[in-house]
């Protein structure tokens, strides 16, 4: 797939991130993952994105992506697959080639280690991991990694393969800016942590999609939101969110990390084997396995 049709791809319907399985000793799980995977490609949603943030990017070795994004491809159909991408520089320039040689249909740049970074060298390390790919480019803002409307422009002119710009910031003045300057040069994603909370606002700042971390157990629920909030239907979309997203927000925040962790929980209840989190991250507890339990089987579609 070419750069401007995945980036066609990323704006045209609800996106989400599988998560990766993991066996008894740790190891990435293929069987289930494909399980999953084409179940979700059943569904309304023209991109999974392998080994993503919900997928524990963090957690993984750059030796085990492909084999992810291998398997998600063997089992998504005509559905196409962007992998996570990030590290250091060259680190991510690597991962960006296995992804290709894999069949990967483009990637994600998540933002890289550690340490903070100006602008000049955010620019140069954009710029090199969209060299060392002919796949289409997408960049998450979010945490170090805080582009300004300025530097994605210079991106934007120099590197015809970066189509797609994911927000995790949550600073609605930037994006907008961004989105006023850049226009339809980049497909536009709306990427903060349960992004249903955010989709409305994130609309308004021309962003036409987002990615949905519940679509890994709840994949109806999720279009159904979508379909209403892109219908301009106000009543349906508070409706689930007073009913499902506050009170899986409320959830998911009693302790860190629970972002992914009850998403792949939620996986588990809806009868997939995603096995448990990889440290540092931890499991939900029996009593709130419960709650989210009780929370799925009363919006089960």
């Amino acid at each position: 797939m070419d750069p401007q049709q995945i980036k066609a791809a990323l704006g045209s319907g609800l996106l989400s991130f599988p998560v990766t399985p993991f066996d008894a000793e740790n190891r990435f799980a293929a069987a289930p993952y494909q399980r999953h995977v084409e179940w979700l490609s059943g569904f309304d949603a023209p991109v999974l994105f392998a080994a993503g943030g919900t997928g524990e990017f963090f957690s993984l070795t750059p030796g085990e992506i492909p084999a992810i994004v291998r398997a998600a491809k063997e089992s998504a159909g005509k559905t196409a697959i962007v992998s996570g991408c990030g590290y250091g520089t060259e680190i991510a320039r690597g991962i960006a080639r296995s992804v290709e040689a894999a069949g990967g249909d483009g990637i994600l740049l998540l933002p890289h280690y550690l340490i903070d970074a100006p602008q000049e060298g955010l620019y140069a390390h954009v710029k090199a991991v969209c060299q060392a790919t002919g796949m289409g480019v997408m960049v998450y803002n979010r945490d170090n990694a805080v582009l300004q409307a300025d530097t994605l422009a210079r991106l934007c002119d120099d590197c015809p393969n970066l189509v797609g710009f994911k927000d995790g910031t949550g600073d609605i003045g930037l994006v907008r800016q961004i989105t006023a300057k850049m226009g339809d040069r980049l497909t536009y994603l709306g990427g903060m942590p349960t992004a249903e909370l955010f989709a409305e606002a994130y609309l308004g700042a021309s962003f036409t999609t987002y990615s949905s971390a519940v679509f890994n157990f709840v994949p109806a629920l999720a279009n159904k939101f979508y379909a209403a909030l892109r219908a301009g239907d106000r009543a349906t979309c508070e409706s689930i969110l007073n009913s499902f997203f506050y009170p899986f927000m409320e959830l998911r925040s009693r302790r860190k990390g629970y972002a992914v962790a009850a998403v792949k929980a939620g996986v588990r209840l809806v009868g997939f084997d995603a096995g448990p989190v990889r440290a540092p991250l931890s499991d939900l507890t029996g009593e709130e396995e419960e709650i989210l339990k009780a929370l799925i089987d009363a919006h089960r579609e």
